[in-house]
């Protein structure tokens, strides 16, 4: 099995963690990335399997999949144990359901918060007009939170086993809180339930990865990771 990754892709990070939970060995190929050019010039083998030419690519024998909630659900009837997804039908369909508000509603302001691993640019002015954005787009993420928050209660994860939902959820709050988006202190359940999945071991090894291709190939970002 091969994994086509990029060192600050929040969607091939989240394959990468579902690969490790599922203990499946793979060989992960890094793309090359950089703050200015991006994953530019693209990686031949990405344009080939991915119209959009954009990683994560999965390869499994004769089988090249691209979209990171696809390969989380290939994976999960390939190689069911351990469990990704509940059994019963309604409950899978929640935790999908989780999993989309993460990758798709989520992820709509986290992307205001973007350019703040970028260099600054020579315009103040630009800088001061994307914060401006970014403040307006922490507002929706906090109150995502307080959603999540009651959604979670007293339940160690969001489908009453780990699942996708976690995994999902997880890598959109990591990448908000890397980007200096707003605090979880304020939402005690989404709070303590961050700081369990962060010690799985999965979660562990990324999370240090990520950090890692930060210091190496990213700005320092204002208030990343505040508690």
């Amino acid at each position: 099995m091969k994994l086509y990754s990029g060192p600050l892709s929040l969607f091939s990070r989240k394959v990468e963690i579902a690969l490790h939970e599922k203990g499946l060995p793979f060989e992960r190929i890094q793309v090359a990335f950089s703050q200015t050019r991006g994953y530019s010039p693209k990686h031949p083998d990405v344009l080939a399997a991915n119209p959009k030419g954009q990683v994560p690519v999965l390869i499994d024998g004769d089988l090249t999949l691209y979209d990171s909630t696809l390969i989380l659900e290939y994976l999960e009837d390939a190689y069911p144990d351990p469990a990704l997804y509940p059994k019963a039908a309604k409950e899978r369909a929640r935790c999908r359901l989780l999993d989309l508000f993460a990758d798709e509603v989520m992820l709509v302001p986290l992307r205001a918060l973007m350019h703040r691993t970028e260099p600054k640019p020579d315009d103040p002015q630009r800088w001061t007009e994307k914060e401006a954005k970014a403040r307006e787009a922490e507002a929706v993420l906090s109150r995502h939170y307080a959603d999540l928050d009651r959604r979670l209660g007293t339940q160690d994860f969001f489908c009453g086993a780990f699942s996708a939902a976690d995994l999902s959820v997880f890598m959109t709050v990591f990448w908000t809180r890397r980007l200096g988006g707003p605090s979880l202190k304020e939402h005690g359940s989404l709070a303590s339930w961050y700081a369990r999945l962060g010690e799985r071991p999965s979660f562990a090894r990324i999370i240090a990865e990520i950090r890692a291709a930060d210091r190496d190939l990213s700005a320092p970002v204002e208030d990343a990771y505040r508690d």
